[in-house]
Parts: C-alpha cells; structure tokens; sequence
C-alpha cells in the first residue's frame, strides 16, 4: 500500500469536520410551544333568570251584553277598533222603554198633587182641632192621608227610576276602554229576550299580562338554595314583586319593553306539575295580542360569587362538558364541569371550578391534554363584555 501524505490527510478531516457541522445546521430543533387565548376565572355577583314558557292574556276583559229585551237598530262602533269606557257601541229600538218612562213620569205628577193636596188639609185641620171645630177623627184621618200621599210619591219615583234605566239600557255602552271585537248580533236581532245576549268583547291591552309556568321541581329547587344561603332573592320579598321580566316572541325578537312580576300562584296544577306565574307588561304599541306564545326570562335569584366563562369555552362531548386549563407550568389539563345557565354569551359554571383557573378559549386545536402552551390573554369579540378577568403571564 502507498502511503498518503499527510496534507492530504489532513485536508481530508477539514473536510469532515464541515460536513458533519452543516448535517447539524440543517437538522430541525424542537416546535415552540403553540399560542392560545385565554382567560382568568374570577367570582362575580351574577343574576340568575330563567326562560319559561308563556301566554299573553288582556289585562281586563269585558262582556257587552244587552241588559233589556229589544230589536237592534244600529251598530255605532268599528269592529276591531278601540274604544274609550262609556262610549255607545249598539243602541236598541227605544220606543217602548220611552212610554214606560213616560207613564211612570205622569205617575210621579199625579202622586205629586195627591201629597199636596193632603198637606193642606192637614194644615186646615190643625186650628180648627184646636178651636175643636174638627173631632179629632177628622184631623187623625187627614194625617193618615197625608202620609199615604207620601209613600204614594215615593213609589211612583221609584217606578220612574226603574223606567228610566230601563230605558238607558237601550244605550249600549262599552264598560271598560280597550279594543272591541266583532260584533256577535245584527241590526235587527232580538236581544235581551229571557238572557242578557252577548253582544260584543272589550279586552284592554295596555298593559298586558302574560302568564308564565314554571316546573314545581325547579321552584323547590330554587327555594331550598336561598334557604341555604347561596343564593339570594332577585325581588322584594318573598312575593318578589320588584324581580324583572323581559319576553322573547314567537319570531324570536326581544320585547323592547321590560315587564314586571305581579304574583306567584299558591298551589300547583296537578295535571301538569306546574306553578303559575303572572307578569305586567307595557303595550302601548298594540303589538302583543291576547293568546300569543312567548318566552319569558325571569330574574329569580343572584348568586354573588357565581363563575362565568365564555360559551365557547366549554367542549360537550358524549362524557359531559370540560374546560382546558392551563397549569402554573403552561402545561394543558383536561376539567369537568358542570354548566346548566346562561348569561347573555356566557355559561354559569355550579362545579368543577373555583377561580382563579386559567381557561382556554381560543386555539382548541392547539392545546391538548398534557402538551405546552403559550397562554395569552384572551381579547373577547368587539363589543363584548368578558366574562372573566384576561389572564395575566405567570411568574417565571
């Protein structure tokens, strides 16, 4: 063998040695850890409100109905309109109620003259049973008269009162102000005729009530968190008259006018197991009729150290729902959670958290049990108030 020399060597080894340095240069290092979004959990006084099923119903209902017999003559109002209390809706054939009254009126002239004419013969007969010109037969039976002339007039009146409303009830007046709806006779119908016939409705609409039902499990649910101190009451007592009540439609949209609770039913239906409830509310529009289906949101209870987290925080699977929770070592960690209410965009977290937790919100694809992450606080959507305080960067 022939020996190499040794520059040849030597370049050799250089040459090694390089191509060993750019094999390490060109292999790649370990991924940063991935970026996430997310937020502090922090107790906070939240209002707890339910959203409950619901019927509008006419704050006042009135029956018109004719109150004495007689044909119809005119119908004086427009159906489906509104009318004001006393204003004249159907007015009956008057005729006969207007004699009667007229009778009863001449009645009450002639029992007027019968009274007079006793009073003077009593008072003629006065001095002269002093100057015994008269027995006292004479002047007793003058008295007697007297007063039978006066009970006479009092019954005739009475008879005139009794004709007179009888002939004012050939007026038909709306009772109560509201809207009026189509007219249940005709010009010309009989009415009255052994029944007071109904002859039309008036309901008022402002306000309106609506009519909420609430399960009696979730009132006894209710009931025994307040008694045990972790929930206070939203209204004014017991009655919670003051609690607040907003209505989402039938199309979806929320009723721009806030309601009021008026009162909690006492018992509970048996065939349905509900309670029923009953809420005020503004109508000056006219648009919420009486039998629409509404969503009621009642505010029952406040919880002041209540948790809240995004929405979108919450991963629901068939297991249940979890939230990832980035430890003091930015390492990922997988919690149960129990969330059964909402506020606006948020859940109201009962179990599984205790505050102070730093949640992810953004950037699930990123963050998986166990694997590092570069926790960065969460922005939230424009316009929106987050549910928790932005998590700081921990202490190195």
């Amino acid at each position: 063998m022939r020996s190499v020399p040794r520059s040849t060597a030597a370049a050799v080894a250089i040459m090694t040695l390089l191509s060993a340095c750019g094999d390490k240069a060109a292999a790649p290092g370990a991924p940063p850890p991935a970026t996430v979004a997310v937020v502090t959990v922090t107790p906070s006084a939240v209002t707890l409100s339910s959203e409950l099923p619901g019927r509008t119903e006419a704050s006042r209902i009135a029956q018109v109905r004719a109150r004495t017999a007689g044909i119809v003559l005119r119908r004086l109002y427009q159906e489906g309109g509104d009318v004001k209390a006393g204003e004249v809706l159907f007015r009956i054939d008057p005729a006969q109620f207007q004699a009667s009254f007229d009778s009863a009126q001449a009645a009450v002239g002639k029992a007027e003259a019968n009274l007079a004419q006793a009073d003077l013969k009593v008072k003629r007969y006065t001095p002269l049973l002093a100057a015994q010109a008269v027995s006292q037969q004479e002047y007793d039976d003058a008295v007697t008269a007297q007063k039978q002339a006066q009970a006479d007039l009092a019954t005739a009146r009475a008879a005139r009162t009794n004709a007179g409303l009888t002939l004012g009830y050939a007026t038909v007046t709306a009772p109560i102000s509201g809207r009026v709806s189509r007219a249940l006779v005709t010009e010309g119908a009989l009415v009255g005729q052994g029944e007071a016939t109904p002859m039309a409705t008036v309901q008022q609409l402002d306000p309106i009530y609506v009519t909420i039902t609430q399960s009696s499990a979730d009132v006894l649910k209710l009931q025994a968190a307040l008694a045990e101190g972790k929930l206070k009451s939203a209204g004014n007592g017991s009655a919670k008259r003051d609690a607040s009540v907003s209505l989402v439609t039938e199309d979806g949209k929320t009723y721009p006018h806030p309601g009021k609770l008026l009162f909690s039913d006492v018992s509970v239906d048996e065939s349905t197991g509900t309670v029923s409830m009953r809420a005020e509310f503004p109508n000056p529009d006219k648009v919420l009729l009486p039998g629409m289906y509404v969503r009621a949101r009642l505010e029952q209870a406040v919880n002041e150290a209540a948790i809240t987290i995004p929405q979108q925080a919450i991963v629901r699977t068939n297991e249940g729902s979890t939230v990832l929770i980035v430890g003091a070592d930015d390492k990922v960690v997988s919690q149960p959670v129990v969330a059964t209410a909402n506020q606006g965009s948020n859940w109201v977290v009962s179990s599984g958290l205790k505050g102070g937790e730093r949640i992810v919100v953004e950037g699930f694809q990123k963050a998986k049990p166990g694997a590092t992450v570069n926790p960065q606080p969460w922005k939230g959507p424009v316009g929106a108030t987050p549910a928790a305080v932005p998590a700081p960067a921990p202490a190195k």
